[in-house]
């Protein structure tokens, strides 16, 4: 493979990270196709941030290496490694003109003014800010200041994009906008991204993979439909989407799919090969349909809230309490009515038994805490 085929390319290879005693990054192993938006994804304190870091050159690995376009910059200081960061705070030069702080990293690495203000031009033109060179940050939104930061990082022409929460400042509606837009930016124009957050749905947008970090470990790596459809444990079965997590006993597998019994119901499922006998189920809450009370199995109604799209009901059965959305809000089952359950096709997993990968859920409830 050429240098050209790397670029952009990136690898940890046995990656350890130590604060003294405290272990943040234990054995990372992980790789990164160019041209890819991969994201860090996990609970405070999971390492992503360090992580990240270290591939910033912000931070030195205790042990391992770690590759950018097939080079080792494991021992390299940050203005060496080709890449440019983009941080959550945007960082942007309130002094400075829009321009002005676009064009900062040019000039600083020794370009002339008039090519560096053109190509901070060209930066803006690409985050859809052509003309708004002139402004100060203060003159725009917080969508158009992250905008910027974006495009003060671009026009350094990175091999990788770093991106440490950059919507958390944002509110809810601006955060979806402004996701999107960095996900079809980074489509369109082909960069290596590698992108920090905590939050899940964030994650599932404007992810090719996802990274589930906890306790410094990769957790589960895979597309943004895998994660979530199939999960590797009962943390990743909760961290992505919620789930109720429940015992069932798989019946038989053959030709792909399983036959499980929950609480005296049979259900047929999409299933990877796994062993007949004791098993875990995750069901996720618009999994679960609602019958009367003579279908499926039985549960009773323990709480119902209405939220104008769907209703949420805690129902208690006899495989534990189970998590429901219902999108029929023209009938809100009262509380403690009796109802039947069933199964949709899509939204149920065998957990594979994985001991460090999951957390053991008390008998008494099936809904993840």
């Amino acid at each position: 493979m050429t240098n050209d085929d790397l670029r952009g390319s990136v690898r940890f290879e046995s990656v350890r990270k130590s604060f003294g005693a405290h272990v943040a990054i234990r054995d990372l192993s992980l790789t990164i196709r160019p041209g890819t938006l991969v994201t860090l994804l996990g609970p405070s304190g999971c390492g992503k941030t360090t992580t990240l870091r270290m591939l910033a050159g912000l931070e030195q690995p205790t042990s391992g290496r770690i590759l950018i376009g097939g080079r080792d910059v494991t021992a390299l200081p940050a203005n060496e490694r080709d890449v440019s960061m983009v941080f959550q705070s945007y960082a942007l030069f309130p002094h400075m003109s829009v321009a002005e702080n676009v064009a900062y990293g040019l000039r600083s690495s020794g370009l002339g003014r008039k090519p560096a203000t053109e190509k901070a031009e060209q930066g803006l033109e690409l985050v859809g800010l052509a003309g708004y060179g002139g402004r100060l940050p203060s003159e725009l939104s917080g969508g158009q200041q992250q905008r910027v930061a974006v495009a003060r990082a671009l026009v350094l022409e990175p091999q990788v994009l770093l991106l440490d929460e950059p919507l958390s400042n944002l509110d809810a509606r601006l955060r979806r906008r402004v996701r999107t837009e960095i996900r079809e930016l980074q489509q369109r124009l082909g960069f290596t991204a590698v992108y920090v957050t905590h939050d899940q749905e964030e994650a599932l947008a404007v992810s090719d993979e996802i990274v589930v970090m906890r306790d410094g470990e990769a957790a589960q790596i895979g597309a943004p439909r895998d994660l979530y459809e199939e999960p590797a444990s009962e943390f990743i079965a909760d961290f992505i989407g919620e789930a109720n997590v429940v015992a069932c006993e798989i019946l038989g597998h053959g030709a792909g799919r399983a036959r499980i019994r929950i609480g005296g119901y049979e259900h047929e499922m999409a299933a990877r090969p796994v062993p007949s006998g004791a098993g875990r189920l995750a069901i996720r809450p618009n999994a679960v349909y609602l019958r009367e009370a003579d279908g499926g199995f039985g549960g009773r109604v323990l709480s119902a809230a209405y939220l104008g799209d769907h209703v949420e009901y805690e129902i208690e059965t006899a495989a534990g309490t189970l998590f429901v959305t219902d999108p029929a809000v023209e009938r809100v089952r009262p509380v403690g009515s009796s109802v039947g359950l069933g199964l949709a096709e899509r939204g149920v997993a065998i957990i594979p038994s994985s001991p460090r990968g999951g957390r053991q859920v008390p008998p008494q409830t099936g809904r993840s805490a």
